[in-house]
């Protein structure tokens, strides 16, 4: 991910969270056919500045604000 230019997805913490906890319900004896489909609910923007130096890209001031994390 750190040489991509931007990354939008699901925050990449909080799926092993959820992995744990349905973990624990089939160690408790839950059927994993009958466990929830989940989609992610927090999404994160991670913008690579390096990337758009080199590609000489500029990134507009009201997108670097939305970001969840630059990477310099």
């Amino acid at each position: 991910m750190r040489e991509g230019l931007r990354f939008i997805g699901g925050k990449y913490r909080e799926p092993n969270r959820r992995v744990a906890v349905l973990a624990d319900r089939i160690l408790r004896g839950a059927r994993p056919s009958e466990l929830p489909v989940e989609n992610p609910t927090k999404f994160e923007l991670v913008i690579n500045l390096k990337t758009a130096k080199a590609l000489g890209l500029t990134i507009p001031e009201s997108f670097l604000l939305r970001a969840d994390e630059l990477i310099e």
